[in-house]
């Protein structure tokens, strides 16, 4: 098992450059089950998660070719398997979105549960019962049978604006017959990217970005070619590195279209940035000092779906906040054991009060010190990345692994901007 050695207290200094967006390629590259015909995909994160992703497309037949580093090209041109290998599917949470284009194409597979992140209970309802909805069978013990002659077009209003179950509900509906109207559907940007990469292959889909799609079935898909766009998570964590080492760093190509809300949840804790067309400036001279609400009462930031503070940064925030000057709370209700990395937090010398699974007060600033750490999960994982930079002394990351599974060569990255950071056997 490899780790991280990080000397905190280094500002970085530099430039930068995203990777494409993991939350993006997952279901893209589920997407390409759908057509026989060749697609390639550029700008695609080489992480973990993607290439579990990979050997799981290419267990069912997919043929995939290396354009370059981060291209691919992808045929099926007809489903081999379908059954998924369990191992491979605990891997990752984005096994599950197998599911709605094998049933389109198919008419029916096995599916072993996904695994994931451990951040709380992450339930499958939604995804089984708007598969129900378009005409499929379902049923589970300790794996889920689906199957379906053919699915048909329905009205879906699903229990909760998931996103993964969106993004398979929209993938069985584009070959199912007729009309489907989705909703409470999520919208997030990787939501979008998933809609608009299926309309270039043929797809006739309606609303995107909004929370009620509307998509008419089409015969088949044709093949294409789609960039990536840049991975949101991975801006802000450089963005969160460059404030706790009071550095001053520019992240090129940055989608700041997608960064509004997250700027509005920033300055609340006294963090601005510049942006230069589709670049994004983060100086060193930031006031760190959390704004109270306007009766003076302690800010709370509370995550939501799209397009509201999304969980997924919720850990990167809390890590900035413990160098801000004042009290915030943050609120989490999606996941109960996405707040639990904060005792490592504790550990390094932040104040912070867990109040219950969900939610945390904390007081800063406080200086960080050194500890050995260990990735409980990805972004809880480049959370303590980031405190580690911000304290005084060396530090060591264990299980670097749940990291690196949505981060791109970020022990590389950072290196090139000034982290003493290196990569070592335990």
């Amino acid at each position: 098992m490899e780790e991280f050695v990080i000397e905190g207290g280094v500002p970085l200094q530099g430039e930068v450059i995203p990777s494409g967006n993991k939350n993006a390629a997952l279901p893209l590259l589920a997407a390409c089950l759908l057509t026989d015909e060749p697609v390639v995909l550029h700008n695609l994160p080489l992480i973990r998660d993607v290439l579990a992703m990979r050997k799981l497309i290419e267990s069912l037949g997919a043929q995939i070719e290396e354009v370059d580093s981060n291209s691919w090209r992808i045929t099926t041109r007809e489903l081999t398997a379908s059954h998924l290998d369990p191992e491979l599917c605990r891997r990752i949470r984005a096994s599950i979105l197998i599911a709605g284009p094998v049933l389109a194409r198919a008419g029916g597979l096995r599916l072993p549960p996904p695994g994931g992140d451990v951040i709380g209970r992450r339930r499958l309802d939604t995804h089984i019962l708007a598969l129900r909805a378009l005409g499929a069978k379902v049923t589970y013990d300790r794996v889920f049978d689906i199957e379906a002659a053919q699915l048909h077009g329905a009205d879906i209003l699903l229990d909760e604006a998931s996103v993964t179950a969106t993004e398979n509900v929209v993938m069985a509906a584009v070959l199912a017959k007729g009309v489907t109207q989705i909703r409470n559907a999520a919208s997030e940007p990787h939501v979008q990217e998933l809609c608009q990469f299926l309309n270039l292959l043929g797809a006739k889909i309606d609303g995107i970005g909004s929370n009620t799609l509307r998509i008419t079935g089409v015969d088949g898909l044709h093949g294409g070619e789609y960039t990536i766009g840049p991975d949101l998570l991975e801006v802000v964590s450089y963005i969160g590195a460059a404030v706790v080492t009071h550095g001053n760093i520019r992240i090129r190509n940055a989608g700041v279209e997608h960064l509004e809300m997250v700027a509005q949840v920033f300055h609340r804790l006294g963090v601005h940035w510049q942006v230069d067309g589709n670049d994004l400036l983060v100086p060193s001279e930031q006031s760190l000092t959390i704004n109270s609400d306007l009766d003076g009462a302690v800010p709370e930031i509370k995550t939501n779906i799209w397009p509201a503070f999304p969980t997924d940064l919720t850990s990167i925030a809390i890590t900035v906040a413990t160098q801000a000057s004042g009290s915030v709370l943050f609120h989490d209700w999606m996941f109960s054991g996405r707040m639990y990395f904060t005792d490592k937090l504790v550990g390094m010398g932040a104040r912070i009060i867990l109040c219950d699974p969900y939610r945390c007060l904390i007081q800063g600033p406080t200086q960080l010190y050194s500890e050995r750490l260990e990735s409980p999960d990805i972004r809880a994982g480049m959370a303590l990345l980031l405190a580690a930079l911000a304290a005084e002394g060396t530090s060591k990351i264990r299980n670097v692994v749940q990291i690196e599974r949505g981060y791109e060569r970020v022990d590389e990255k950072l290196r090139m901007l000034g982290a003493k950071i290196t990569r070592e056997r335990e």
